[in-house]
Formats: structure tokens, C-alpha cells, sequence
């Protein structure tokens, strides 16, 4: 397959242009729909008269409807975007990539979905779309579910379709909440996934960076108890990485311990543990939830996280996590691999 994409780049390399440029179209649509020519053409920085030609031939194909509200995807549209996405992966060679960070990684497994989440919204869109999809092929009923906040966890789970087969699973929250946006707090998403799967969930009703004295208070409260007892039995978690400054930022902490956070040469967080260029813990926050020892010993912990500027502090969460599988896109995918040869 690979040596037959390269034989075609060589000798049509018109042809591959023209279908990524299709493909980009075609998803930019399903992304968006219903959307108008123009802010499809401005979305994709393209001129409306480029625009206005490859929708019509897509509109032929049957690829596309076009209605007074706008444009949308036919059922045979969603169909080419799944198998191209597979096509684009091997063309660009994605999958060597995917094999070659793993093995640097030492981590279980690595999918990356082609484009650039940085300079395109729609890849965001794919990645929790792949990641909802790897998501579904593993989760079975029994079994105990476990997520982090963030944006992007959101979109993971917002791909998710409506599977309410999993009447005897759980889901929770990874960690307490840190009293920002409702709608990317842990218990929040916990709650939305749980809607999806028809399954049951707990919640985590407490604030994080809390005093010793809280702390230890709350930690004997009954109703907490029963929900760490299940978080410590998850069988899948689903989380999230941020960079070192900002995450300690969000988290509220103050300038000063922001400092000695990055003093100690943090550049990733995960589950409210800082990490440095190794790979190695060098700073914690209190928090109820998951901890480290409970993280390494997890069967399937899925990383989602992409972005070019977050390289470093993927980089950091991922080394030697051998039971990891992370989700990411191919610009921090290469922005990765460069990061690590510089460090090796």
C-alpha cells in the first residue's frame, strides 16, 4: 500500500493534492453543517470561486445536500470521510510515525489523526471523534469508567454516540473539580457520559486545592469514600494533559507556587501531578481522586491531547507510561518526535 501512495506521488502528485483537498472540504462540511459557501470558504481560507467548484462536483457524487440553511453531509458523504481518513493516514505514512513514537514513548499505543488542531478546528473535531470511536470498541458493561475535565475530553465524549447499552457500568470523575467551567468540570462530563452509555455515575462534589485540615475531613466523609472505592476499581479513564504554567494558573494557585512548580522544571500536568522533561513527578497538588500508584497500574488509560504548544507536556506524561495510549494529532505528533530527538 505505502509503496503504491508513493509510486502515485511521484508520477500524480496532482491527484493526491486534489483529493486531500476534497477530503478537507467534505469534512469541513460535516463539522459545520449546516454551512454557507462563504464561511466555508472563509473556515478553510479558501476563495469562494475554488469553493463554489468543488462543491458542485461533490453535490454530483451525492456527497452533499445543499438546502436554505446550507450545506450538510449525505449518509454516503460520512461514509467517504471514514475511509478516506484511513487513506489520508497511510498516504501521509502516519502509521510509521504512530510505531516510531511508541517505541520512543515506551507506551502501548499511539493514534494519530492527520492535520493540525492548532490551525484547524475540524481536526479537534476528528480527534474526538477517533477517540470516541477507540473509546467504543473497548468499553464493555461492568465495568467502571473514569474521566478527567477539559475541553478536550468534552469533544471526545461529544463524538460519542448514544449507545445506552452499558446499564451495569459506572462512570465517575477522575479528580475533584476546580471550580471553573461548569461544562468541562469532571462531574459534568462523568454525568454526559454516562447519559451516552445508559450507564450509571458518582460524583465528586468537592473543590480541589483544599488545606490539610479539609483535606483529611472530607476524606472520611461516607458519601466520597463510596465514590473513591469505585474510582480506585476503574477499568477505563479517559484524561487530558495541560501545560505546566497553565494548569497551575487555572488551578488557582498563587503566583509563588506557580514559581516553584516551574522551578522544579515541570512542563506537563495529568491528574494534578506535574511532571519535567524526563517524565518524572517533581510536584503534586492535594487532590481527591486518582493517584499515581493507581494510574500505573491501569489496563486502558487514554490520553487525548493535542496542539503543538502542549508537545513538551505530552511529551512529559507520556514517557515510559507502558499501559498508555495516546490520541494526538500529526503536527504535535512531529513537533513531538523533534522535542524528543533533541532531548536524546
Amino acid at each position: 500500500m505505502q509503496e503504491i501512495l508513493k509510486l502515485q506521488q511521484k508520477i500524480v502528485p496532482e491527484l493526491m493534492d486534489l483529493l486531500e483537498k476534497r477530503y478537507n472540504i467534505l469534512r469541513a462540511i460535516y463539522y459545520n453543517q449546516p454551512v454557507g459557501r462563504r464561511i466555508l470558504a472563509n473556515h478553510l481560507e479558501m476563495g469562494e470561486r475554488v469553493v463554489r467548484t468543488e462543491i458542485n462536483f461533490l453535490k454530483k457524487q451525492n456527497l452533499i445536500n445543499i438546502s436554505t440553511p446550507g450545506m450538510s453531509v449525505t449518509v454516503e458523504g460520512e461514509e467517504v470521510i471514514d475511509k478516506l481518513k484511513d487513506f489520508i493516514h497511510e498516504f501521509r505514512g502516519l502509521s510509521e510515525i504512530e510505531e516510531s513514537l511508541r517505541q520512543i514513548l515506551r507506551i502501548k499505543k499511539v493514534i494519530i489523526v492527520p492535520g493540525d488542531v492548532e490551525e484547524d478546528h475540524t481536526v479537534m473535531n476528528e480527534l474526538g471523534r477517533t477517540a470516541a470511536q477507540y473509546v467504543r470498541g473497548i468499553i464493555k458493561d461492568n465495568t467502571v469508567v473514569a474521566v478527567t475535565g477539559g475541553a478536550t475530553v468534552k469533544e471526545v465524549i461529544d463524538n460519542l454516540p448514544r449507545i445506552p447499552y452499558f446499564k451495569n457500568t459506572i462512570v465517575v470523575p477522575a479528580r475533584g473539580a476546580m471550580e471553573r467551567k461548569v461544562e468541562t468540570e469532571a462531574n459534568t462530563l462523568a454525568a454526559s457520559l454516562a447519559n451516552k452509555l445508559g450507564a450509571n455515575y458518582r460524583l465528586l462534589n468537592v473543590p480541589e486545592n483544599l488545606s490539610d485540615l479539609a483535606f483529611s475531613t472530607i476524606l472520611n466523609e461516607k458519601s466520597i469514600k463510596n465514590v473513591i472505592d469505585i474510582l480506585h476499581k476503574a477499568d477505563v479513564v479517559i484524561y487530558g494533559i495541560g501545560r505546566a504554567d497553565e494548569m497551575s494558573a487555572r488551578r488557582g494557585l498563587s503566583e509563588e507556587e506557580i514559581n516553584i512548580i516551574l522551578k522544579k522544571g515541570s512542563v506537563g500536568e495529568a491528574f494534578g501531578y506535574y511532571f519535567n522533561k524526563k517524565g518524572e513527578v517533581v510536584h503534586s497538588t492535594p487532590s481527591i481522586g486518582l493517584k499515581i500508584e493507581d494510574i500505573r497500574n491501569l489496563e486502558n488509560l487514554i490520553a487525548v491531547a493535542g496542539g503543538k504548544s502542549k508537545a513538551d507536556a505530552i511529551v512529559s506524561t507520556q514517557l515510559n507510561n507502558k499501559k498508555n495510549i495516546l490520541i494526538t494529532d500529526e503536527s504535535t505528533a512531529m513537533e513531538m518526535l523533534r522535542i524528543i530527538n533533541d532531548i536524546y
